[in-house]
């Protein structure tokens, strides 16, 4: 008998194709009705997950006897409370390496766009007033040759600093919880603390994973640390930002600008970020290209299938749980 797989969020014909070769699938189907009773209906069945974007642990699995593992379209795994999955035995992927030079490139754009205040300018320009040439109360920064900070050197963080210093000649600082040798003689990468990456950055990245340690590791304080002239990127997770704080810098000038991609509550349909015209706003789509998502996507039914095959997968977050 076939074990039973469930989706959690939409994948493509093409990819139910591929777990059907070893497992029944089941994919809700918003035709019929509420999504969320559906996945509820057939929870008890699955011996797998995989899907985005819901968050799952005790209550939410509670009905889900057969569970072997979860298979999530995603590097980070925020959603899952991975404490109940070691408890359950439940074994958890995810998709690292894959969304890299995606998401580095949307670094790069809510750089870019940020400095030079493409969006702002876009919709000025389409209201109808370009009337005579702009003024310098329209003038961006330049990013060319200025100083790039980026908060968590991995993957993601390391071709943000490519592009920058590369690209753009920007001289590249970096902080997190450990050194990089490699990546301080590849690219003259220099250690700092926050605090003094903060102090001398024109340009800075955040790209850590979230965490008790991260949330809210840019405050008010740390704010007040960075430049005038400074601009603040976040592709990591929105709650490593204290949302509130960031308007308030916003608003009175103490930054120039910022580019988000993340944000403390999501889907955000409305905010005051959205009435400030120095920030860049986006909604959350470091990855969202149709190769990187079906990339991720078919390593994700990759990861599941050797699960559900016995096998150990190539992205186990919990590795405790394999009992291969």
């Amino acid at each position: 008998m076939k074990k039973t797989v469930l989706a959690f969020s939409r994948i493509s014909p093409a990819m139910v194709e591929r777990l059907e070769a070893h497992f029944d699938v089941i994919v809700p189907n918003p035709k019929a009705g509420d999504i969320a009773a559906q996945f509820n209906e057939a929870l008890p069945k699955a011996h797998g997950l995989i899907g985005a974007g819901r968050p799952l642990g005790r209550k939410q699995l509670a009905d889900a006897a057969l569970l072997e593992v979860v298979s999530s379209v995603s590097v980070g795994y925020d959603n899952y409370d991975v404490g109940y999955f070691n408890e359950r035995g439940i074994m958890l992927t995810n998709t690292p390496d894959v969304l890299t030079q995606s998401t580095a490139d949307l670094a790069f754009a809510l750089i870019m766009s940020s400095a030079r205040r493409v969006a702002e300018l876009d919709a000025w320009t389409k209201a109808g007033n370009w009337k005579a040439s702009v003024g310098a109360d329209l003038f961006g920064t330049d990013v060319y040759g200025k100083t790039l900070g980026i908060v968590g050197l991995g993957n993601i963080g390391a071709a943000v600093a490519r592009r920058g210093h590369l690209g753009f000649d920007m001289p590249i600082l970096y902080s997190g919880n450990s050194r990089k040798p490699d990546l301080e003689q590849e690219l003259n990468a220099q250690f700092r603390s926050l605090e003094q990456l903060l102090a001398e950055a024109d340009f800075v990245c955040l790209v850590v994973p979230l965490s008790d340690k991260t949330r809210h590791m840019i405050g008010a304080a740390e704010l007040a640390q960075m430049k005038k002239s400074a601009i603040l990127v976040n592709i990591s997770r929105g709650p490593v930002v204290d949302e509130a704080a960031l308007v308030q810098a916003l608003r009175e000038g103490t930054l120039r600008g910022a580019g988000l991609d993340v944000y403390e509550k999501e889907p955000l349909a409305e905010s005051p970020l959205f009435e400030l015209g120095n920030v860049v706003t986006l909604p959350h789509i470091g990855s969202a290209t149709a190769q990187t998502r079906d990339s991720m996507a078919y390593r994700a039914i990759d990861n599941l299938t050797a699960a559900l095959l016995g096998k150990r997968p190539q992205d186990l977050v919990n590795p405790q749980t394999f009992k291969g």
